[in-house]
């Protein structure tokens, strides 16, 4: 690790994923283990992603957050659905009111919601495959948050949600054929794989499906197990990541096609991989022996299981010994096909670690009361929420579940053999698994993303096309769309009673200006057309009069004389009309200007007429004298009453006029 470039930057992102663990297990609400499930996701991807200038890095470490991220929030959604069952999201309310969610109509989809984020935290099939992509993590990434931390989020969530949410046919199936599919496919995998470190990915991920598989079975003997399976995988997992860096350390490569006895250069590595890939197989007198004895006699004394999950719980613990078998003679021992430089002081000072692990789980194995009173009675009595008295023993006599070891072991020895002494059956193996998984996850992960990619592309393309005209366009439409809906549910047709244009002289005033209008559209003469509009302006000066708008119909009046006046004194310098878009495009114009103009139309004229409890003009008209001291009731509007709307208005006008004043001043180029 002194080669690591920002050395301390590693560390700082390793205490902090810590303390993000630390939360989510001492969280007693749900949403607060929420934020930091979510941020034990981000902390990995910063980890995994530490060597990022390598691309297949920042891969994985996309891929990681994405799929662990996403599987978050799609448990939050089962978190709210079930926590608005009880309106809590306190774990003991939860375990108060069990009854009352699993009769609940949301039990099911929120349990299948919550499934999914443990389902993707904990590498279960189908999304396993961001897991071995983690590897490219360093080695104590790999070692810490992929075999004993991060990666258990999802088994302790299911542990702590067991006496709410267990105990359903439901829970028990799903959990049941999740893990033992993935404890099979796990094992398979590994076996066919190349990388050292991807096997040791692999076995973590059947690992993981064992864990599901019990606290599926949801009994107290399969609880018990889970929880003593829980350090036999830490122990010696731990213990084989740091060794496959070490090796990777050492002579550069993780291909055990290139590796072979190492025994000779590192015998003390050789003895410590030993304990730890024992245990691993679960044979004596490691832990790992007991823990798979308990495995197997909480799935026999479980009163609903199928019968495949024995028989492939059997064929994936064989694997197991065949994948540690082959580990172990493939990498120590052989023929040696690398050379290793060993430095001795280096040597002992990395031993310690993984060989305090390997220690612990022989002691463990050896001693096992001393783990089950002091570790696993403490959980099990808080998972069971009863006391329960755990007695851990190396050997349980002859029964079923010792012939089912002695079973296994004779398989796992076959397996190791018919792949050992025969590299055409790894082969046929590795065609087989290309065969029957053509599709790979991985593959299906990266095209279903660059589909959405180029799909939202497309569609922002569509959208943001950088015309805007067409952006106007849109909004018009939909506008319009949008009103004339509104008008026909809330208004209807009728506006016969809206308004009226009584006496004739006003009905001629509004077709003078109608009629003006469409003339200054159509007109081919600039000055007839300046005319008609000056027409219209002034028409709607007169209005504004007849409805005693007085300081509106003036302002009306000046602002359409300087128009007027502008473009005339400009005449001789206005371009000749051109038609500048086809008789389509003008006519689609035309519909949405008409169809914008009559839904703003109607809505002003339908405004006429609502009654509001409270006339805000009444207001205006009793306080205008009497607080703002105008007798202007619009004026005391624009300067008083609504100053800051005139301030604002001042100042577009301001701006408007200096950037006006700027392009004049100007000089061309």
């Amino acid at each position: 690790m002194k080669s690591y470039k920002n050395l301390s930057i590693f560390y700082f992102y390793l205490f902090l994923f810590s303390g993000a663990m630390l939360g989510l297990v001492l969280s007693g609400n749900l949403i607060q283990l929420f934020m930091f499930w979510e941020l034990t996701s981000f902390l990995s991807f910063l980890l995994i992603s530490f060597f990022h200038e390598k691309e297949a890095a920042r891969k994985a470490a996309f891929q990681s957050l994405f799929i662990t991220g996403i599987g978050g929030l799609v448990m939050l959604a089962g978190v709210v659905l079930l926590g608005s069952i009880v309106d809590s999201y306190s774990v003991s309310e939860w375990v108060e009111q069990s009854a009352v969610i699993k009769a609940h109509k949301f039990y099911a989809p929120g349990l299948i919601l919550i499934f999914a984020g443990v389902f993707t935290k904990s590498a279960q099939f189908p999304f396993h495959f961001w897991l071995p992509g983690a590897m490219q993590a360093p080695t104590p990434v790999s070692s810490y948050l992929h075999s004993a931390t991060m990666v258990k989020a999802g088994i302790f969530l299911l542990a702590l949600l067991s006496p709410v949410l267990g105990g359903t046919s439901f829970w028990t199936y799903t959990l049941s054929l999740a893990g033992t599919i993935t404890m099979f496919l796990g094992a398979y995998f590994a076996i066919t794989q190349t990388d050292i470190k991807a096997i040791l990915a692999y076995t973590t991920i059947s690992s993981l499906g064992v864990l599901v598989l019990l606290l599926g079975i949801d009994t107290a003997l399969s609880v018990k197990a889970a929880m003593l399976f829980l350090y036999v995988h830490a122990f010696y997992k731990a213990t084989m990541f740091m060794i496959a860096g070490y090796i990777d350390k050492k002579t550069g490569t993780r291909d055990w096609r290139n590796l072979g006895g190492l025994v000779r250069s590192m015998p003390v590595t050789f003895i410590v991989a030993l304990l730890a890939l024992l245990s691993m197989a679960g044979l004596p007198p490691m832990l790992g022996f007991l823990g798979k004895e308990l495995i197997y006699e909480a799935k026999v004394q479980a009163p609903v299981i199928a019968p495949y999950v024995l028989v492939l719980g059997v064929a994936g613990n064989a694997l197991m010994i065949a994948v540690a078998l082959f580990f172990l003679f493939k990498v120590f021992l052989g023929k040696q096909k690398k050379k290793v430089a060993v430095s001795f002081k280096n040597d002992w000072a990395f031993i310690i670690s993984p060989a305090l692990l390997a220690l612990l789980s022989l002691f463990f194995g050896l001693f096992p009361a001393v783990l089950g009173k002091t570790i696993v009675e403490p959980a099990l009595t808080n998972i069971l929420k009863e006391a329960y008295d755990v007695k851990l023993k190396i050997w349980h006599g002859f029964n079923t579940v010792f012939f089912l070891s002695l079973f296994t072991v004779f398989l796992g020895l076959s397996f190791f053999v018919l792949i050992y002494k025969n590299n055409n059956v790894l082969r046929k193996w590795r065609a087989a698994n290309r065969k029957f998984f053509t599709i790979k996850l991985v593959d299906v992960f990266d095209n279903s993303l660059n589909g959405f990619l180029t799909f939202s592309k497309r569609k922002t393309q569509l959208v943001q096309h950088g015309y805007h005209r067409f952006y106007i366009l849109t909004i018009f439409v939909v506008a319009s769309v949008f009103l004339w809906y509104q008008a026909y549910v809330t208004i209807g047709w009728n506006l016969a009673n809206v308004f009226s244009l009584k006496p004739f002289y006003i009905s001629g005033l509004v077709l003078i200006i109608i009629i003006s209008t469409i003339f200054s559209m159509f007109s081919k003469s600039r000055i007839t057309t300046i005319i008609t509009m000056g027409v219209t302006g002034y028409g709607i000066a007169l209005l504004f009069m007849y409805y005693s708008a007085i300081d509106l119909a003036i302002t009306q009046i000046i602002v359409e004389t300087l128009v007027v006046v502008m473009f005339v004194l400009i005449l001789q310098r206005l371009p000749l009309f051109a038609k500048l878009s086809s008789k389509t495009s003008r006519l689609r114009d035309l519909v949405i200007a008409l169809a914008f103009g009559l839904a703003m139309t109607m809505l002003a004229l339908k405004s006429i007429n609502v009654d509001f409890n409270q006339p805000i003009s009444k207001y205006m008209i009793e306080n205008s004298y009497t607080q703002a001291f105008g007798k202007n009731v619009v004026n005391v509007i624009l300067v008083d009453f609504r100053a800051l709307d005139t301030l604002g208005e001042v100042v577009v006008l301001v701006v408007a006029a200096l950037g006006v004043f700027v392009l004049l001043k100007t000089k061309k180029a």
